[in-house]
């Protein structure tokens, strides 16, 4: 479990003692992801309630769910100057798949940049969305 634990942190950029909300959670969300994330970071993960400075937010998304957009706009609030949004969607041809394209449109709306995409886990794919300057400075 460890390596997966790293390997799953690693790629979601989560440092240890790093803050963490989670957003969207259900019964069909990776529990591996979020125990790895949990691990890492040294906490649990904060649920929508919290009013506390995150540096991650991991917000699981369907189709379904409404509109992308206003819970991106929600999770800016709690979010630090140079956090991050991971928006976790099932992947192709999974109940509740979200188009690439909503996604960036919605990233785009908000104000932030899509900067890199990958498989996080076998049923979620995720995107991650920084602030511009943040997408600038990480380069």
């Amino acid at each position: 479990m460890t390596s997966t634990v790293n390997f799953i942190a690693d790629r979601l950029g989560i440092a240890p003692g790093a803050v963490v909300q989670e957003l969207g959670w259900g019964e069909d969300c990776d529990d591996a992801v979020r125990e790895a994330v949990e691990e890492r970071a040294g906490s649990e993960l904060l649920d929508e309630e919290t009013d506390t400075a995150v540096d991650v937010v991991l917000l699981w998304w369907r189709e379904d769910d409404g509109d992308l957009t206003d819970a991106l706009t929600g999770a800016l609030g709690p979010l630090s100057q140079n956090g991050v949004i991971w928006v976790f969607t099932p992947k192709t041809g999974r109940d509740g798949y979200v188009e690439p394209s909503d996604i960036a449109e919605a990233v785009s709306t908000v104000g932030l940049s899509q900067t890199s995409a990958i498989s996080v886990a076998d049923d979620w794919s995720g995107i991650r969305a920084v602030s511009p300057r943040t997408a600038k400075a990480k380069r």
